[in-house]
């Protein structure tokens, strides 16, 4: 006599299989696109100026904040917009930040030089002024429209779960942070602004690319 199938079990496993690789997907795309973003080497650039442990805990509080608002946003803007639009327009603009990277050339290096200095300018008087402001400038840069936030929207209207979505987010961009504030220097004699550029633009093509293949308009 034979055994019935466990169907609920087998659904349940490939479930977890499912979420596991989603959230491997989220936090794998989000770190990789943080490490070659704006605000990386901003991150990058105060590892190296001030306590690691400092820099660290200000880009980890300002990541997870800014993810939380973008989250939110994605959330309400998926519902009125379907997910084909959402990553073809997604995938559009990957590719046009991949261009504008290329186009801008070195006034991304002199524009995060000039906001290092007006963090430090007063960092050694008012430690914690000077902190908040640092949270303050990675959130703008974080939230002013990068490769990090329209990926998490993106992720939003795929999966429609925002605390999944939100968990992974956080992971990659703390992940990221810490990363950078740890090899601090060793990182930034490797990856120089220009090098930044380069790699920022390799990664938005590829990126660019494999939303749009994969939203079904080839299909």
């Amino acid at each position: 006599m034979s055994r019935p199938c466990n169907t609920n079990g087998v659904r349940g496993a490939l479930d977890n299989s499912g979420l596991a690789a989603g959230f491997l997907t989220i936090v794998g795309t989000i770190f990789v696109a943080e490490l070659t973003d704006k605000d990386a080497l901003l991150l990058l650039s105060l590892a190296t100026r001030m306590r690691r442990l400092y820099a660290f805990a200000a880009g980890a509080i300002a990541f997870t904040a800014s993810s939380a608002v973008i989250v939110l946003v994605g959330s309400a803007l998926v519902r009125y917009v379907p997910i084909f639009w959402v990553k073809i327009a997604g995938g559009a603009i990957m590719l046009g930040y991949a261009v504008l990277e290329y186009v801008r050339g070195l006034r991304m290096e002199k524009g995060i030089q000039s906001r290092e200095e007006r963090l430090f300018k007063n960092f050694g008087k008012k430690e914690a002024y000077a902190f908040l402001g640092i949270v303050a400038s990675l959130m703008v840069l974080d939230l002013a429209g990068d490769a990090t936030e329209l990926l998490t929207v993106i992720f939003v209207a795929q999966f429609r779960d925002l605390l999944f979505v939100f968990a992974g987010v956080v992971v990659a961009l703390v992940g990221a942070s810490a990363v950078e504030t740890a090899l601090g220097s060793q990182i930034g004699k490797v990856l120089s602004a220009n090098r930044l550029r380069n790699l920022s633009v390799v990664v938005f093509l590829i990126i660019g690319s494999l939303i749009i293949l994969t939203s079904g308009i080839l299909t």
